[in-house]
């Protein structure tokens, strides 16, 4: 898994185009401010051991949300950092369940419209902890 993690004042999207044909019709704009927003990149390595990359994801997530001085975090599958990519299905299950596990644990939690790109508009402060990316 590779996974970016930004830390926005401000973050908000709109749906543009549908990219996985099973994914549902959906229309919309959201916005979140002071929120850590996680680029997450399942690869198909993760597949043999979900629980672990899944245990991975929502431990870095806490983590950076804490150096951030955030309890929002936003979850946002981005099959854009490495070449190989992992089932739709299954990055999709894995989302849910870290979405589930953050709210669990008390974080303002939400994911962007799986299976499309987004218009983005990201406004991230300069400072260390505001971008930081893993790969685990």
């Amino acid at each position: 898994m590779r996974l970016l993690m930004i830390y926005c004042t401000q973050f908000a999207y709109k749906t543009s185009v549908k990219n996985l044909e099973g994914a549902p019709d959906i229309h919309e704009e959201k916005s979140a401010e002071n929120a850590l927003i996680g680029f997450i990149h399942v690869e198909p390595k993760d597949e043999e051991n979900l629980s672990y990359a899944e245990t991975k994801l929502v431990k870095n997530l806490k983590w950076a949300a804490r150096k951030n001085e955030t309890n929002t975090i936003v979850l946002h599958s981005f099959a854009h950092l490495a070449e190989e990519k992992g089932d739709p299905e299954m990055t999709g299950k894995l989302i849910d369940n870290a979405a589930a596990r953050l709210k669990k644990a008390g974080y303002e939690t939400w994911q962007t419209p799986f299976g499309y790109f987004l218009d983005l508009d990201v406004r991230a402060p300069g400072h260390s902890f505001a971008r930081i990316f893993k790969e685990f």
